[in-house]
């Protein structure tokens, strides 16, 4: 089931929570919301859901228009963050609750509940927990169990509220690679609210990127992460290293650091943007770049290095003038850089904004070395 949102507007007192959001949601896909709080994504969640009205839009499931139908009427699944299981009721029992409550007519018999709710048991690999109670539960256990509530009744959406939130980083990351392999079984249409850009990227085939009730682009992660649109989505996904400056004839500068830009032909006022494996370091400047960075931390996480620098001789913008670049384990072991040291920066590939609203363009260094026509400044 395809979701379209068109047109969406809300607004809670003064407070502009939405403003004329449109968006397609695919068929099958598992969508990801992803933005700072206040950014509106979890109003957008619940106005699809039916648990709250927009003031103006329209909302649409394969075309048809549901935006004035009651929730219970529109076959969805809905996952809360702090889980909302009947505390007075078993692990079995929270589970055939949707199924319970459906209509006479189209309530299956008993039986036939019996046998949904211990598939769905197994499911999530809990049927020795059938007679518990949700205080007996663990966190990751309990989300479990409000996902499987959630899909009981076979909806054709699932929507899903921070489901992750209120979990430690290890369950957290159990459940998502659970939750991956539940949506590749069952191929519903899934939307999932989320400020953690690393669940985002790692969970989802698409991902809408929200700020103060705009959206701000709609991407693939990958395509995201590599090309985003705006100052916005650069600095939300992930660490991001930021020079800015004059460009004049082909060179951005600023205080004793310059890097040439082959290819841009603007002139003036800039930021280039570089994520931290974008950058390698080294001991001299290079004929590209002088960034000079003094070492402040070097931290030794999970497959590589990751060193923290702060410039020398300039400012640079954003997460207190500090600069990350992340180098492998073997690079460690032949410079093994330690705080103090004075090390360079060169860029590999980046991102440069000339203009406000304007799109970045790409800048690739290794391509202008090796055209003939392209000067590098020494």
């Amino acid at each position: 089931m395809t979701i379209t949102v068109d047109g969406i507007s809300k607004r809670f007192g003064k407070f502009q929570a939405l403003d004329n959001v449109s968006l397609d949601i695919p068929e099958g896909k598992l969508t990801a919301l992803l933005g700072p709080s206040g950014s509106g994504k979890t109003t957008l969640l619940r106005i699809i859901a039916g648990l709250e009205s927009a003031d103006n839009g329209q909302i649409a499931f394969s075309g048809q228009d549901v935006t004035n139908l009651h929730v219970r009427d529109r076959n969805i699944g809905f996952v809360f963050q702090h889980y909302a299981l009947f505390r007075h009721m078993t692990v079995a029992e929270n589970i055939a609750f949707g199924l319970n409550a459906l209509p006479r007519k189209q309530r299956p018999p008993k039986a036939k509940i019996q046998k949904r709710v211990s598939e769905l048991l197994e499911m999530i690999q809990l049927p020795h927990l059938a007679q518990r109670f949700p205080a007996q539960l663990s966190g990751g256990q309990k989300q479990r169990v409000a996902l499987a509530r959630s899909i009981a009744t076979r909806p054709k959406v699932l929507l899903l509220d921070e489901p992750f939130g209120a979990l430690d980083a290890k369950v957290r990351k159990d459940l998502r690679r659970w939750l991956r392999n539940l949506h590749d079984e069952f191929h519903f249409t899934s939307l999932f609210v989320t400020h953690d850009q690393e669940e985002a990227l790692e969970l989802s085939d698409q991902v809408v990127v929200m700020s103060q009730g705009h959206v701000e682009q709609v991407n693939e992660p990958t395509e995201l992460y590599a090309r985003p649109d705006s100052r916005f989505v650069f600095d939300f996904l992930g660490q991001v290293n930021v020079l800015s400056g004059e460009v004049k004839h082909g060179t951005l500068s600023q205080g004793n650091a310059w890097v040439t830009v082959p290819g841009i032909q603007h002139q003036g006022d800039a930021q280039l943007y570089l994520r931290p494996h974008e950058v390698r370091l080294a001991t001299a400047p290079s004929p590209r770049a002088n960034l000079p960075l003094r070492i402040e931390a070097v931290s030794l996480i999970g497959s590589e290095v990751r060193v923290e620098l702060r410039p020398e001789g300039w400012e640079s913008e954003g997460s207190d003038n500090i600069w990350e670049v992340g180098i492998s384990h073997a690079e460690f072991n032949q410079q093994r850089p330690v705080r103090g040291d004075l090390r360079y920066a060169v860029p590999e590939v980046g991102h440069l904004f000339t203009g406000t609203g304007a799109r970045p363009a790409t800048v690739g260094w290794a391509e202008a070395e090796q055209t003939p026509n392209i000067r590098l400044i020494n």
